[in-house]
């Protein structure tokens, strides 16, 4: 049934290393179980309602990503999203965060529609193979940054912005260790070494008094709870409101967050044929469908997850592995204290090492070209200086076509590329 729906043979890859790349996926993004409340929650919706709405909108989606279109992506919503909900738009505005939830689901329909005229498919085909070797490496800086930010290895400086932790922290070194750990495991090729790292260095937790013990093993989740949330958002007063900002940075962010995330994770696991991504359209109306109902379930944007890479690192390759993940998330729902004793510090080394892997890609951009290599280095360097997958992939798009163009190479870009540089650019201006 497996290889039917699957196509594991075809694939190269087989139900165990699949399940295993699913775990991996989801011990790396398992932290927004418990994230995305504490943040959404200070808009007055309240955190186990939002954590429900967590795991059942990441479980849909994500099993719509491996049954439509049969890749080994997860989605949840977006870190960052969640940030602009909540602190922007709900407590910046003063807009209700039923309000906020109806400007979400506008932004999930334009965003359907997009992906049914395949608009957004359009889009990712055009990207020029530089760009996309770019978006790749980016995004591997980018998580690498977030994991070192994670382990306490770089830490703010008032002179330098940033600037290395103190490594004798307990969690410091723990991260630290599990990192050499994870490196050797792979090094030796173990299969799963990801996930194992990430499990030895939890249980290596206990003896640095970082990873708590459990506060029991199942706790069965109250559906009363979400009743608050579920259901309540408020698509007419966005509408009448006329908050076409509000709902076009949704979409804005999370089209380019999930094209960036797409192509980066595609080129590292070598799905692109021809510079393009079979079912992309697919992957598109997963992330869309899981937007428009993941507001009525109470919560913002979901968008496809940059950590995908480290299941496709550790040999995912089909919708198994996303299916495998949904599952998790189900199951979360009843195993929340187990899941809550994973330090940030045994999670941080997977991906540094994630992002290692995807910058590889970085090695066939054509350096000797200055009009591919000028742009490719901005997106590449902009993404985790700005901490934005987004704003990198602007910054990229922005200057490729001028630099080519004044090269004397304007025939190398496409129409559509040269659209979207004037979007990103306008959108620099009045954003």
């Amino acid at each position: 049934m497996l290889e039917n729906l699957f196509k594991l043979s075809e694939n190269k890859t087989n139900v165990r290393t699949e399940i295993l790349a699913g775990l991996t996926t989801f011990m790396t993004m398992a932290y927004i179980i418990f994230v995305n409340p504490s943040i959404v929650s200070e808009t007055g919706m309240p955190f186990n309602a939002v954590l429900m709405a967590t795991c059942f909108s990441a479980a849909l989606s994500t099993f719509l990503m491996a049954f439509l279109a049969n890749y080994p992506f997860a989605l949840a919503p977006g870190m960052g999203l969640n940030a602009y909900f909540t602190y922007s738009v709900v407590l910046g505005m003063g807009i209700s965060w039923q309000t906020a939830l109806g400007a979400v689901f506008i932004s999930g329909v334009v965003f359907l529609i997009l992906s049914l005229t395949k608009v957004r498919e359009m889009i990712i085909n055009a990207i020029p193979n530089t760009l996309k070797l770019a978006i790749s490496a980016g995004i591997g800086l980018f998580i690498a940054f977030i994991g070192l930010q994670n382990a306490g290895i770089v830490v703010d400086n008032p002179a330098t912005l940033v600037g290395l932790g103190n490594l004798l922290e307990p969690s410091t070194l723990l991260a630290v260790i599990g990192l050499v750990i994870t490196a050797v495991l792979l090094a030796r090729g173990v299969r799963g070494a990801i996930l194992l790292g990430i499990v030895i260095t939890t249980i290596i937790g206990f003896f640095f008094g970082v990873t708590k013990a459990p506060q029991g093993f199942m706790a069965l989740p109250r559906f009363s709870e979400w009743a608050p949330i579920f259901g309540k958002l408020d698509i007419k007063g966005a509408l009448s409101l006329g908050l076409f900002n509000i709902i076009f940075a949704f979409l804005f962010v999370d089209m380019f967050d999930t094209v960036g995330t797409l192509v980066g994770v595609s080129e590292r696991g070598g799905f692109l044929v021809d510079n393009k991504l079979p079912r992309a359209n697919q992957a598109l109306l997963s992330d869309s469908i899981g937007t428009i109902v993941g507001s009525f379930f109470g919560t913002p944007t979901v968008t496809t997850y940059v950590e995908s890479a480290s299941g496709v690192a550790a040999g995912g390759r089909t919708g198994l592995t996303a299916a495998t993940v949904a599952v998790l998330f189900l199951l979360a729902l009843f195993f929340t204290p187990i899941i809550g004793i994973v330090p940030g510090a045994a999670t941080a080394p997977a991906l540094i090492i994630v992002g290692a892997m995807m910058i590889t890609g970085i090695t066939k951009i054509n350096w000797e070209d200055f009009s591919d290599a000028i742009p490719a280095f901005i997106g590449i360097i902009a993404m985790p200086l700005t901490y934005s997958i987004a704003t990198g992939i602007a910054l990229s798009f922005a200057l490729y076509p001028f630099v080519k163009a004044l090269a004397g190479k304007g025939k190398e870009v496409s129409w559509l590329v040269w659209v979207l540089s004037i979007l990103f650019i306008i959108r620099f201006i009045w954003l």
